[in-house]
């Protein structure tokens, strides 16, 4: 299975997830707790295949990449991230942001992105370095 490309949202809460140390990885499986902690999501990248497989909702239902996936593949250093963007995106919860946007993925960044930069960050650094890391993304053939 090729799985589909990513709505850029899931690379920030990928990022989230790796701030927050909410996934935890031993080998080449990982634990991931969702930003509300109320679920956990096993996932397992197999570098011989270059294969990923995830048990969260948005892998399951959308066959797409996911955060948990993006994050462990950034853990794993398949992906590359400025770590920077750590101290940035670190506490965001993301869940709620969504249910707060009916799921409008789009909307949630934009308000996120908003806070940020109300509290005096560099949105240009961090949506540049965001797009990079979800253009790479997007190239993966997973």
């Amino acid at each position: 299975m090729i799985w589909q490309k990513p709505h850029i949202s899931k690379t920030y809460e990928a990022l989230t997830a790796i701030a927050d140390n909410r996934i935890e990885v031993e080998g080449n499986k990982a634990k991931c707790v969702s930003s509300s902690k109320g679920k956990f999501y096993q996932i397992e990248y197999d570098p011989e295949t270059n294969s990923i497989m995830s048990n969260d909702n948005s892998a399951y239902y959308t066959d797409s990449l996911s955060y948990p996936m993006i994050a462990l593949l950034m853990l794993k250093g398949k992906v590359h991230y400025n770590e920077k963007l750590l101290e940035i995106l670190k506490g965001i919860f993301w869940k709620d942001i969504n249910q707060k946007f009916k799921n409008d993925y789009t909307k949630a960044v934009g308000s996120v992105l908003e806070d940020l930069q109300a509290k005096g960050e560099d949105i240009e650094f961090i949506q540049t370095e965001v797009q990079k890391i979800h253009e790479f993304v997007c190239t993966l053939e997973m």
